[in-house]
């Protein structure tokens, strides 16, 4: 029998105070398994949003997010934990490329984001990071963060009209739920308000569960495959951004909290969630990213051990085996997910002007001013311009518009010497908290959850 890669933290069965549990230890069995069923509570409410919202099949998710964690540990050597959830960032284009054509293609732009971003990882393991700071500094970083979120506006406001009543119980839901509660249940507060107003949803008669008495108990997710469709990359390539923070983020916060410098495994974590977003593309299942839910429960924990992740992840494989859950979970109305989609949509957009504060831009300069003001108001007007068969929506431009227009003031600001000099490069990434609307941040150098 092969021997476990990980080493018992002292007894096994307490933790001293202020001792941690690094990557490579682990507690006794029960209490790692009770740990990692903590992470699947915490991811699942956001990992399964995702689907609903961009009509993929829940389970098939669940499935693909469960193996991607799996994959990801295995490339990071177990030294990086972390959660492979949905990813919220690719809500819009997804959106906007199935309305245009099929579910398929809009899997063939998330295949193909998955694949530079892997290719990327293996740039960034060869060269570092520094680049990414240069080409995008916080505001302009901070600027395409904050435009894909507020670009979503309209649709969050389409599901909200289809039942008032109950998408204002669940946005209510969500906000007492974040302010009353700490711990576990803080960090979950997105579930506990989706389960509120689907609550109310059945009291309103707004939910049916015709298809779930006839779904099995056991069987495959739902498969589907990609199609191929070049006009509608552009609407996908922005994405690479906040993916490029979020995983950034994420082994910075894990570094502070354990006390190491893991700057060395981006490479490796873009790899890895560049290579899991492909799989589950390749299958019909949303796109991944790194959850900073999960950095939630750890900071409560002080648990990092990745058995605790290598248990979640074979959970959620084994939830996706259930098609009655996936059925389950298809039942939630339109008007739940008006509801939660105000606070997920407006936190998005948030995490971007938070990058700014943690970047420190200084809005006095013209340039930062132009740079964020002309990219906001391209994203939220959502301006389309189509030349032949590509068409580039209001998160493309924006993008494109917050790279050239830094870049070109920078430049000609250094030629006539009108530039005051440069930013102060940051790296101010996002961790999936963040991306997927929770609003969890970690204080610098501390480990400890600000809400």
């Amino acid at each position: 029998m092969p021997r476990l890669p990980w080493t018992l933290h002292g007894n096994g069965r307490t933790l001293e105070r202020g001792a941690i549990v690094l990557p490579e230890e682990r507690l006794a069995w029960p209490l790692t398994i009770g740990i990692g069923a903590q992470h699947v509570v915490a991811m699942f409410g956001a990992t399964f949003l995702v689907p609903l919202l961009t009509g993929f099949p829940p389970s098939t998710t669940l499935l693909f997010s469960g193996i991607g964690t799996l994959l990801f540990l295995v490339i990071t050597r177990n030294k990086v934990p972390s959660y492979l959830g949905s990813s919220f960032a690719f809500i819009a284009p997804i959106t906007a490329s199935t309305q245009a054509n099929s579910p398929g293609a809009a899997l063939g732009g998330v295949l193909v984001i998955g694949i530079l971003l892997a290719l990327l990882g293996l740039l960034v393991q060869a060269v570092g990071t520094r680049w990414i700071s240069l080409l995008m500094p916080p505001v302009v970083m901070g600027s395409i963060v904050a435009l894909i979120g507020f670009n979503l506006a309209p649709t969050a406001y389409t599901n909200f009209q289809k039942s008032p009543v109950t998408a204002v119980v669940t946005l209510f839901a969500v906000v007492l739920c974040t302010a009353l509660f700490r711990g576990i249940l803080g960090r979950v507060s997105v579930l506990l308000g989706v389960l509120i107003g689907y609550l109310v949803a059945v009291a309103r008669e707004e939910v049916s569960f015709v298809e779930v008495g006839e779904a099995d108990w056991l069987g495959l997710p739902h498969f589907t495959h990609p199609t191929l469709d070049l006009s509608l990359l552009p609407m996908f390539l922005p994405v690479i951004v906040v993916l490029l923070a979020e995983n950034v983020g994420h082994v910075t916060s894990v570094g502070l909290m354990t006390g190491r410098k893991l700057d060395h495994m981006v490479g490796r974590t873009l790899f890895s969630d560049g290579l899991a977003t492909s799989l589950s593309a390749v299958f019909g299942g949303s796109p991944t990213t790194t959850y900073g839910e999960n950095i939630g429960v750890m900071s409560a924990t002080k648990v990092y051990s990745t058995a605790a992740y290598w248990v979640a992840g074979i959970v959620a494989i084994l939830l996706s085996l259930s098609p009655k859950v996936g059925a389950l979970i298809n039942t939630i109305p339109q008007g739940v997910l008006g509801g939660v989609t105000f606070v997920l949509y407006g936190l998005i957009g948030i995490v971007g002007v938070r990058m700014w504060v943690d970047g420190k831009v200084d809005f006095s300069r013209p340039k930062n001013q132009i740079t964020a003001g002309v990219a906001l108001v391209v994203g939220i007007a959502n301006v389309t311009w189509t030349f032949g068969a590509i068409t580039l929506t209001g998160i493309a431009l924006g993008t494109v518009g917050a790279l050239v227009i830094y870049h070109l003031m920078s430049g000609l600001g250094r030629v006539t010497g009108t530039d005051e000099g440069t930013e102060a490069v940051a790296h101010t990434g996002t961790d999936a908290a963040s991306s997927t609307g929770m609003g969890e941040a970690l204080r610098e150098g501390t480990g400890d959850v600000a809400r």
